[in-house]
């Protein structure tokens, strides 16, 4: 009884008349009272005082119903089965051809990106679907996929919660398949180190020695490129690229070139210029766009590719004027 008396001097206190005097009088109580009496009554108070409402407190027997409410175990989430359909192949398996495979997945025990659903299938059900990953925040590109006919980054596309339809996976396309979701990108890394992607100089006498330094302004040039992570979606999108792979570059290295061209410190632009004249390593471009569409980045390839092609006309005007 001496605890139900506090406990509705506390209610009168902090709720009925929540004057500064009468507060601190009901707080001294509180803390002469025998602490062993109340310590159980009034951190059950105090809890169910801001989490379930106030109103039901008022005696002992409503805090012990708020209480059993407040701990009662939630019922069971119905299941959420969602259908991935994952293009599979092993070249180690004898006669084994492509195919699609379906696994079922309650989005209630997984994550909610692609990714989260196919490392639980690798986990629980199949150990040897096989894709690469890494970062798991879009930084690496390692697990760049189609996803629903869209090239992305496993990683940052998110799990269409709609359970009537199935999501379909697949390695980038028109590139050769190493197995499952693993595409071969060995072509696309050589074309990316035939450019030279890195600062180059005239004079290397004073490398390592001193910075090359370049105003805000040059370097604000250079946002929107740099961040290009090679996933090589942009790439494997362009119809352009599917036919003439092996000549043409491609936008994403195409954008990398870009990059270094208008770098203020690199001082061999007329030389990538050059490399890039012949009729398929640039001008295969015919401004699709898919590029600029499917970067999981948020870049435009499509427009440094443009840029280029400007930067070459007046370079070749400049050649021409020289003979």
């Amino acid at each position: 009884m001496k605890t139900e008396a506090m406990f509705n001097e506390l209610w009168d206190v902090t709720v009925t008349k929540p004057s500064a005097t009468r507060r601190g009088a009901c707080w001294d109580n509180w803390w002469r009272s025998d602490v062993k009496e109340i310590s159980v009554m009034s951190v059950s108070a105090l809890s169910s005082l801001s989490r379930c409402g106030l109103v039901a407190l008022r005696s002992p027997a409503g805090l012990v119903a708020a209480r059993c409410a407040q701990t009662a175990a939630a019922p069971a989430a119905q299941p959420r089965i969602k259908k991935f359909q994952i293009y599979r192949w092993d070249p180690d398996t004898p006669g084994d051809k492509p195919r699609m495979q379906t696994f079922e997945v309650d989005l209630n025990a997984c994550g909610p990106m692609v990714l989260d659903a196919l490392i639980k299938i690798k986990n629980e059900m199949d150990p040897t679907l096989t894709f690469r990953r890494s970062c798991r925040e879009g930084i690496c590109g390692s697990c760049a996929m189609n996803i629903n006919g869209g090239n992305t980054l496993a990683c940052l596309n998110r799990i269409d919660t709609n359970t009537s339809k199935s999501t379909k996976i697949y390695p980038l396309p028109h590139m050769y398949v190493v197995k499952d979701l693993v595409p071969d990108m060995s072509n696309f890394y050589a074309q990316y180190k035939s450019i030279e992607p890195y600062l180059k100089k005239k004079d290397e006498s004073q490398e390592g020695k001193e910075q090359y330094l370049q105003t805000v302004e040059d370097r604000q040039k250079l946002d929107g490129l740099y961040e290009c992570i090679l996933c090589a979606c942009c790439s494997t999108s362009c119809p352009s690229y599917w036919w003439n792979g092996d000549k043409y570059l491609g936008p994403a290295v195409l954008m990398q070139a870009y990059r270094w061209m208008i770098d203020s410190r690199d001082e061999f632009t007329e030389e990538r210029l050059s490399k890039l004249q012949d009729p398929f390593s640039l001008y295969r471009c015919h401004t699709i766009m898919n590029c600029t569409k499917s970067c999981p980045k948020g870049l435009n390839p499509g427009k440094a590719i443009a840029e280029i092609k400007k930067m070459m006309a007046t370079y070749k005007e400049k050649k021409a004027a020289a003979v």
